[in-house]
């Protein structure tokens, strides 16, 4: 495999992200390579020109303006003095004026300490970007709340045991043990600092387990809201039986109606069983897609994000001082710098066509998914986009991982749009996404009081033409992160 072959593989498997790092490798590294800016640098000129004559203007009546204010100051100062009785003799050396030089003065230079102050927008990103943690959120609630220097203590060690969903990862037992050698303290004292970190915003933070956490949050809510008191019960006996939904057992046990069990469901419904979920915020990860899909007069269309890569070229002035014929040591650095840029170039090049060719190839494939939605994807492999654009599988797997397509319905991977196929009554084949899809809009139009189990479903989906196995409605069901029917039942 030759080195060019190598560097068009490596290019064409990277994503986008990566891709922008090699580009700016390449032109820090090679000589020859420089961004074509041709273009922006015209635009960017002309704006420039057109800014610097609408300052001009702008600045030019600022002046008169200000030289009117002056003039018109004047006159009513000398007006004043006029009309005024006043001693030569008794003007006084100093003045009093109405500011100093510094309120006047700003001192624009880099080490000025203005460039510090609250106002300045430089660095206004930095300052915004920063995440707070729950643990951050409970010691800044902890500098607010008065207690004593051991208590203080003992409350920072407790947060520090609180993971990011806020419940508390050590015993009361293991924190006391890890305090005792400093503070003379006893467990009822680490317990009643950790009473009061729980009422710390978000309620019910610094649980040990679900019905604590349960329970700190039912006793800020409204005690006269019906099914409160029945809440508190259901929490302190029943939350095995409420987490499989065997509703009929707890109304037979606690003595209830549906209709009270029903008002108990919708308090403890209300209630989070992660509060530390509030204050914790993940990192948001943010996609660039490769290619856009957009529909023009009835047909799709489809073009690379031009965002994704910035336009290089090879220096020509730098290329003109190589010369053929000379073997001297420069010179033969400058064509070996010349041909990697070259070679650079053919492979971002090939990559940009590769790309292209595959996404145009799955789009007209998949023109029912576009138009329709999931249900209408058409099964796809590999092999089938490979044979069209005259490929190794392999290429076209480097192609479509790591690569994002701009969709009206969304940003996909390239990968999204292949799926395995099954057979249907009629003979022809049916796409896993498309039954993936279906089992999905069936639960979410069933009775949740009378679930659909994986043997009704695939029967319905039978009478649809499809043939398919319960096992597998079970697999394709947990891949959509569904429960089983008996776990969803439901009495609201």
């Amino acid at each position: 495999m030759t080195p060019q072959l190598q560097q068009a593989i490596r290019l064409l498997q990277l994503s986008t992200l990566d891709l922008q790092q090699e580009i700016q490798e390449a032109l820090e590294s090679n000589p020859m390579l420089e961004l074509d800016e041709s273009e922006s640098d015209s635009e960017s000129d002309l704006n420039d020109q057109n800014a610097m004559v609408h300052e001009e203007n702008e600045s030019a009546e600022k002046r008169e303006q200000k030289l009117d204010q002056l003039n018109s100051q004047e006159n009513d100062d000398f007006q004043d003095l006029q009309n005024s009785d006043w001693n030569e003799n008794e003007i006084p050396d100093d003045l009093a004026v109405d500011s100093t030089w510094e309120d006047i003065y700003i001192n624009t230079s880099p080490n000025s300490s203005q460039s510090s102050m609250p106002n300045d927008d430089s660095d206004f990103e930095s300052r915004n970007t920063a995440v707070e943690s729950l643990q951050d959120h409970l010691n800044w609630q902890l500098n607010l709340t008065p207690m004593s220097d051991s208590d203080r203590l003992i409350a920072m060690a407790i947060i520090d045991s609180i993971d990011p969903n806020g419940q508390l990862t050590s015993s009361v037992a293991s924190i006391h043990a890890g305090l005792i050698r400093d503070l003379d303290i006893e467990e009822d004292d680490v317990l009643a600092v950790l009473h009061r970190i729980q009422q710390f915003d978000p309620v019910g933070v610094g649980y040990r387990d679900l019905g604590e956490c349960l329970s700190l949050q039912l006793a800020h809510c409204d005690p006269e809201c019906p099914g409160h008191s029945l809440a508190g019960k259901i929490i302190q006996d029943f939350l095995p039986q409420l987490a499989i939904r065997d509703y009929k057992l707890i109304m037979k046990r606690l003595k209830v109606k549906e209709s009270e069990l029903k008002a108990a469901l919708q308090i403890i419904l209300s209630l989070n069983p992660k509060p530390g979920s509030e204050i914790t915020l993940s990192d948001t990860a943010y996609v660039i897609p490769d290619v856009f899909v957009t529909k023009e007069k009835g047909r799709w269309k489809v073009e690379l994000n031009p965002e994704t890569t910035p336009t290089i070229r090879v220096n020509p002035d730098y290329a003109a001082l190589v010369e053929r014929g000379d073997s001297g040591s420069d010179n033969a650095y400058l064509k070996d710098n010349l041909q990697e840029a070259r070679w650079f170039l053919k492979s971002l090049q090939s990559r940009n066509e590769t790309l292209l060719k595959v996404a145009t190839k799955i789009v007209e494939h998949q023109k029912g998914f576009f138009d329709y939605g999931d249900e209408a994807m058409k099964p796809l492999v590999l092999h089938d986009i490979a044979e069209l654009v005259e490929m190794h599988e392999s290429t076209i797997s480097r192609v479509t991982t790591q690569k994002y397509m701009h969709t009206p319905r969304g940003i996909f991977e390239l990968k999204y749009f292949f799926s395995s196929h099954v057979a249907t009554h009629e003979g022809g084949e049916c796409s896993s996404t498309a039954i993936r899809a279906i089992i999905k809009k069936l639960i979410a139009s069933e009775n949740p009081q009378k679930p659909l189990s994986d043997s009704k479903i695939t029967s319905l989906l039978g009478e649809q033409g499809i043939n398919i196995a319960r096992r597998t409605i079970a697999k394709y069901r947990e891949s959509l992160a569904i429960s089983p029917s008996n776990e969803r039942k439901r009495l609201l």
